[in-house]
């Protein structure tokens, strides 16, 4: 599988880490099938990504510098942004395909020790890591970059000018920032209308711009976005978020009636909307609206691959579920078990959803988008 160079990796961590003086270990993350059944090849080939990664770091450590790298490698947590398990293993060789076989491989590690000890984090893993990560990083201070689902199709998004990245992420946040209100309007099917408005009162925008500078952060990479949690109606007066958000999933489109930053109503006759009702009955945390984000990859000739990790950094996404990680109050005491805990995002790009269009987004009077292109950048 084409990979990264020793070289390239080198400078990568790098450039996404910034040294800090105290910068001693970086430890990769690989997450390991419980049940091998659910394994899958991109995962089995993720993981040899992450162990011929740990070795190439491993070797080049002087030249970052650090005084060692760790591979670290647990039980997979079963959803995408679920808490981590207590313990994992550091690991001397390639992982095992089975989590039955990390107690005969490494040595057993509580994950509280892996956070103390590392100041640097890379989790090329199959279930995303951010949310925990994200709350462990504000706790022991460590850096961490996560990219779950990563593929070699995202290298090129490796390779781009971060430093216009981050300009163009900055402009959008900087709206965000002052913004009381966004709405986007859809077009399904090139004649049906809807729209959806978000109350962005009381919420702080967040910028991913691919480095992390500052300790206690942990976010994307390949990354290229801002996002905001809507306003969840958690002071006096209730969230102001309502409309109808069109999702389109294998080719359905449902149709989510949202009021007071919740889905409360699924439309449509077929299988994908029967699930999103389900899923919004027995679950009612993964109802909420938990995060409103826009990517500018797209722009630098970046192409989806079908992974969240990158996809969602080519244009507009609205996520469910989880969102306290953002600075948001839905977490993961919200959800009926640890199984059940979920963001999970839909994208608005012409390959992720082709029936569905962003005809236009207003961040309080401004028009940032218009035919699904942003008009805010010179």
């Amino acid at each position: 599988m084409p990979s990264l160079s020793s070289r390239e990796l080198v400078e990568l961590v790098k450039s996404v880490f910034p040294r800090h003086p105290g910068d001693r270990v970086l430890s990769v993350l690989c997450d390991v099938p419980r049940d091998p059944a659910g394994d899958n090849p991109p995962w089995r080939e993720r993981r040899a990504l992450a162990y011929a990664w740990y070795e190439a770091l491993r070797d080049g450590r002087a030249d970052i510098p650090l005084d060692a790298v760790r591979f670290v490698a647990y039980p997979d947590a079963g959803s995408n942004n679920a808490d981590l398990p207590a313990e994992a293993f550091v690991l001397y060789g390639p992982p095992p395909d089975a989590a039955a076989g990390l107690a005969g491989a490494g040595e057993l590690v509580s994950f509280t020790h892996v956070f103390a000890e590392s100041q640097l984090l890379l989790a090329p893993t199959e279930y995303s890591t951010t949310a925990p990560l994200k709350v462990a990083a504000k706790k022991f201070g460590f850096r961490a970059a996560t990219m779950p689902g990563f593929a070699a199709s995202m290298i090129p998004a490796l390779r781009i000018d971060y430093g216009e990245v981050a300009r163009r992420v900055d402009v959008l946040k900087a709206r965000l920032d002052a913004a009381h209100w966004a709405e986007v309007r859809f077009v399904v099917d090139g004649w049906r209308e809807c729209a959806l408005r978000f109350d962005l009162r009381f919420r702080t925008a967040h910028a991913s711009t691919g480095r992390f500078p500052e300790e206690g952060t942990a976010g994307n990479l390949p990354s290229g976005e801002a996002y905001i949690v809507p306003y969840e109606g958690e002071r006096s007066e209730p969230s102001g978020t309502e409309g109808t958000l069109p999702v389109e999933v294998d080719g359905e489109v449902a149709l989510f009636t949202i009021a007071r930053n919740r889905a409360v109503a699924v439309a449509g006759d077929g299988p994908a909307a029967a699930a999103e009702r389900d899923h919004i009955r027995r679950e009612p945390a993964y109802a909420n609206l938990a995060e409103l984000g826009f990517g500018v990859l797209a722009d630098f000739g970046i192409e989806p691959v079908g992974e969240i990790l990158l996809d969602e950094k080519l244009g507009l996404h609205v996520a469910f579920g989880r969102s306290e990680h953002f600075g948001g109050i839905v977490g993961p005491s919200a959800f009926s078990k640890p199984s059940e805990v979920i963001h999970l995002d839909r994208i608005y790009i012409p390959e992720s959803m082709p029936r569905i269009a962003v005809a236009s987004v207003k961040i309080s009077d401004e028009t940032v988008m218009a035919g699904g292109r942003y008009t805010i950048f010179g």
